[in-house]
């Protein structure tokens, strides 16, 4: 590799997300009710983690507002968002007092939310939490699930979602 690399990414925070954003991930929603309503936020951190246990992580910003509440529910539901959910990734990313205005969605009887049309529901309890520089790692052990695989996914890459190409 004859490219020089850019010294100490630490210290230009937009360069770093930039780089980042060279890695496509699909998108979640982590969702529960809290006294009867849906709270919920996306989540692009998404990874697979174990079998044995059934574990999954997501990493949430420690300046979240939305994990406090979520951490107390015994129960979140993790829905991976589907291609032409978008919207509703955006609606759950941002700041807005009802992220659920325009969100069709469905809660258990452990109080864990779904999102309609998503390609995967988890239903998942908290397992651990882990530091991780200015985020929270967030290992959600797997008490059920629910996949359609023909769905295709929701995919963010370089801070836009994108489509996957059948070859």
């Amino acid at each position: 590799m004859n490219t020089p690399f850019t010294p100490d990414p630490r210290t230009n925070p937009v360069l770093l997300r930039q780089a980042f954003g060279c890695f496509p991930s699909g998108v979640t929603a982590v969702c529960a009710l809290d006294s009867g309503s849906p709270v919920g936020m996306a989540a692009s951190t998404f990874t697979p983690v174990s079998l044995s246990p059934a574990l999954i992580s997501v990493c949430v910003q420690d300046t979240s507002a939305t994990w406090p509440r979520l951490r107390q529910r015994s129960r979140v539901g993790v829905s991976v968002l589907a291609e032409g959910q978008d919207a509703i990734c955006r609606s759950l990313a941002g700041k807005a007092d009802d992220r659920f205005a325009n969100v069709d969605w469905d809660a258990d009887e452990e109080g864990g939310v779904y999102i309609h049309g998503a390609s995967l529901w988890l239903n998942c309890s908290l397992h651990a939490e882990l530091p991780g520089g200015d985020h929270t790692i967030v290992l959600l052990e797997i008490q059920g699930l629910k996949a359609e695989p023909e769905r295709e996914p929701l995919v963010f890459h370089n801070s836009r979602f994108r489509r996957l190409a059948i070859l």
